[in-house]
């Protein structure tokens, strides 16, 4: 797996101080996208165990809400298993940490009902997933005025809470 890019310090991408990962390679190539450069797999710089420590230590003042996940796609299949080691081990030493996730596939239709079935590692990455920004970004819809997302179809859901009730549970800023 290939990454585009850390932010560290990074205040516009969840709430809090966080830690955000661009990966690279992206098959949903939105009209307006953002980080359009991202969605070539190889783009970027490989992502090794040293960039795990990086992204490990970062987290590790008390400042730092936690970590946020974007692309590219962090869902395309690829990246879900280079992803796997650095969720293993922030959930492990920073259980207080939330994770949160932005993602062009729709959480219900194509990560549960495809994805999970599909492959274990789906499931694994959902395991350590607090929010999940779910949706392809939508030009026509487009909204500066939205929290954490760029077009009004995007969803923000509270991923835990969703697959514990089996419906989607929607994240709102109270919950900060």
């Amino acid at each position: 797996m290939n990454y585009a890019e850390i932010k560290y310090n990074d205040i516009a991408n969840g709430p809090g101080v966080r830690t955000t990962l661009f990966v690279s390679g992206c098959t949903h190539q939105c009209k307006g996208c953002f980080n359009q450069i991202a969605w070539d797999f190889n783009y970027g710089k490989e992502f090794t165990e040293e960039t795990i420590n990086e992204i490990l230590k970062s987290l590790k003042p008390d400042y730092v809400t936690g970590l946020t996940l974007l692309g590219g796609e962090p869902f395309e299949h690829s990246n879900q298993i280079g992803l796997l080691p650095l969720l293993r081990a922030v959930k492990k030493e920073f259980p207080q940490k939330n994770i949160w996730c932005f993602s062009g596939y729709l959480f219900d239709r194509e990560i549960l009902e495809n994805m999970c079935p599909q492959w274990p590692e789906t499931k694994e990455m959902l395991s350590y997933i607090d929010v999940l920004v779910d949706g392809r970004f939508v030009e026509d819809l487009k909204n500066l005025m939205l929290q954490f997302k760029g077009s009004e179809n995007q969803r923000t859901i509270m991923v835990q809470e969703s697959l514990q009730t089996g419906k989607i549970v929607l994240w709102d800023d109270s919950r900060k």
